[in-house]
């Protein structure tokens, strides 16, 4: 099948990755493991932290109420049954079937920068692609809402192998298209446009994710987020690169937000120090917000495998290196 966009580029691990393919998406299903969305998270994760929401997983349908069994456990005894019925008892319990993942994954113009190598839109794909095949791995269903300047494309839940490439194939095909003379003067819009969308189909005990750097977020972008939380869990990936943090010392440089240009003296200490200091206080507030929802947020740089960045934040690595280094 050809790419979207008719890009072709050279997949050498020296290349910076200005866009994605099928093909590259694909293969991440084989790193699709070593971490989890589900309740119990490893020592140091980041969804085990206290201000961080344990996500619930699935939930459980109540079966039926029988005799107590030796071996069975003891944390299901029903007390009131046993004391009512003269004999133990235990609540029998099932876990639901399915528990569908939404992703909300940003392409926006945005998205289209990076300093080191890739794109901040190649590492939101590459989230979005481990995401989906890590979900469907487990039986759930996965859709997506794939958004850009110019709209938006939501993607049903489905299960396995088709769930996930319906959702990578949007994705691609959204990320070809950037890097084009293109309108983007609605583009801010669109991480609410995403929201609103989400929040009418996650009805309740779906996980929704957002893989996005929240370019354009406001007060009406905390009241969806309050929204979707009451009967869902969310989670953030919050994409952003190095040279977003640090202005590096560059003399004259030009700028450009895709609709005006302005030319700076990026060696100026103030300036860059200025700069800095927004940025640090943007990032506190998105802080403040993840921490008065319980919303995990997930930093995800450009400058490193997103991979190996998800099994450091929410896997297992940092469990097992801490219970080597611990004493017997």
């Amino acid at each position: 099948m050809p790419e979207p966009g008719g890009r072709e580029r050279d997949g050498g691990s020296g290349d910076a990755r200005a866009f994605v393919t099928i093909g590259e998406l694909s293969r991440l299903r084989h790193r699709a493991h070593g971490f989890s969305f589900l309740p119990r998270q490893p020592v140091r994760s980041l969804l085990a932290g206290r201000h961080a929401s344990r996500l619930r997983g699935r939930g459980l349908n109540f079966e039926e109420l029988r005799h107590y069994f030796e071996g069975d456990d003891t944390r299901n005894i029903d007390w009131l049954a046993t004391a009512r019925l003269g004999s133990p008892h235990v609540r029998v319990y099932s876990e639901e079937r399915d528990r569908p993942a939404l992703l909300l994954v940003d392409q926006r113009s945005t998205m289209f920068f990076g300093s080191r190598r890739a794109m901040k839109s190649v590492a939101a794909a590459d989230a979005a692609a481990l995401a989906a095949w890590r979900v469907t791995s487990l039986g759930d269903r996965v859709g997506a809402i794939v958004f850009g300047d110019s709209g938006l494309v939501t993607v049903k839940p489905q299960a396995r192998d088709h769930g996930a490439l319906r959702v990578l194939w949007e994705v691609v095909r959204q990320n070809a298209s950037l890097g084009g003379a293109r309108d983007i003067g609605s583009g801010p819009a669109r991480l609410n446009e995403a929201l609103r969308a989400a929040a009418r189909l996650a009805t309740h005990d779906w996980l929704v994710c957002l893989i996005s750097d929240a370019a354009g977020e406001d007060e009406e972008t905390t009241s969806l987020i309050t929204r979707i939380c009451a009967h869902n869990d969310v989670l953030t990936m919050f994409v952003h690169d190095p040279m977003e943090r640090d202005l590096p010392q560059i003399g004259m440089a030009s700028f450009s937000s895709g609709e005006a240009q302005i030319e700076v003296d990026a060696s100026a200490r103030g300036l860059r120090e200025r700069f800095s200091s927004e940025y640090a206080q943007w990032r506190a507030r998105l802080a403040g917000l993840s921490r008065s929802r319980a919303i995990p947020v997930l930093p995800i740089s450009t400058h490193r495998d997103v991979a190996d960045q998800l099994r450091e934040l929410i896997g297992r690595r940092q469990a097992q290196r801490l219970a080597l280094a611990s004493p017997p």
